[in-house]
């Protein structure tokens, strides 16, 4: 077994771990700018604007998770 396939077999579960992450921040971030967020999502959002961010929070959410999933993309294309 070579140094090279010993390297590229340990990335395989941060490429994974990665990739859902992502994919979890998008689907966050299109239930922030539908406004549909779970209960649990919204904690002190209440106290200092009533539904205020929703869209921001949303296009954060989304820009993460496509800058994950393009760091997973260009980590398993590595290996």
């Amino acid at each position: 077994m070579s140094t090279t396939s010993a390297a590229s077999g340990s990335k395989k579960p941060v490429v994974l771990i990665l990739a859902i992450i992502g994919v979890l921040a998008i689907i966050v971030g299109i239930l922030y700018m539908v406004g549909a967020t779970p209960a649990f999502l919204n904690i002190g959002s209440h106290v200092h604007n009533k539904g205020g961010g929703h869209l921001i929070r949303g296009a954060v959410a989304i820009v993460v998770g496509l800058g994950l999933g393009v760091f997973a993309f260009i980590q398993n294309k590595k290996s």
